[in-house]
């Protein structure tokens, strides 16, 4: 009987240089989420069998790193800029086979670096902070958490204040309540507060109640805390 493996090699083409080769993914029947933190990291039944670690494309050829949420079309000018800060100093590595917590950290540094120089759409920079922050949340760095997720508000409030959410899969709902939960979790209650008031005000424009209730949890959450404290 042939066992099958949770992980199988894909095919893939780096957006910059074209260069073919092969990254690891993971078979989604063997991926079980038990549930989700508040910032939407996804909990694993398996430390191993993580989908996170395994987002990042990462160009051996070149050092170019992608995600499916980069658009496939890079300007001649940026393409240049791309090849004098990854390329020329890249040690051509390996990241398509299995990856550690460092392998993974490391592929979402270099993507949102990339992503930075190609100019990509705020949210998707914001998202690969993100990300990088649940992975140190995996490995217990709490600071290195913090700083990422940092990064991570900066660029979804300017995706907020810019971008919006054109051309993402992220609705505006999503992204105010991960705007205000992320400074929530830097203790920045009040800026948190506003944008809660943001979601639960425009609530009947939205199709997610879930989102809805649970930016209504936090608000009351955050207001009974207040009173606690005020009576103290």
């Amino acid at each position: 009987m042939t066992v099958v493996s949770p992980f199988y090699d894909k095919k893939t083409q780096c957006l910059s240089c074209k260069h073919s080769f092969s990254t690891t993914r993971i078979r989604s029947r063997f991926v079980k989420v038990v549930g989700y933190d508040s910032d939407f990291c996804p909990l694993y039944d398996s430390k191993v069998v993580n989908p996170l670690l395994y987002n990042v494309s990462v160009c051996p050829m070149c050092g170019f790193s992608f995600t499916d949420d980069f658009t496939a079309y890079i300007p001649p000018v940026l393409k240049e800029d791309l090849e004098k800060k990854i390329s020329l100093h890249w040690q051509p590595q390996d990241y398509g086979k299995l990856r550690s917590y460092d392998d993974g950290i490391n592929t979402y540094k270099l993507a949102a670096y990339c992503a930075l120089i190609k100019k990509e759409k705020k949210v998707t920079i914001a998202g690969l902070y993100l990300r990088t922050a649940w992975l140190y949340r995996k490995t217990g760095e709490k600071e290195q958490e913090r700083r990422f997720i940092n990064l991570a508000t900066h660029e979804y409030i300017d995706a907020y204040l810019t971008d919006g959410v054109s051309g993402s899969l992220m609705s505006e709902t999503k992204l105010l309540y991960i705007i205000a939960e992320l400074l929530r979790r830097q203790d920045k209650i009040e800026e948190s507060v506003v944008y809660l008031s943001k979601v639960i005000s425009k609530q009947h424009l939205s199709t997610e109640p879930k989102i809805v209730e649970m930016a209504r949890e936090s608000w009351y959450e955050i207001r009974d805390r207040y009173k606690e404290a005020k009576s103290l």
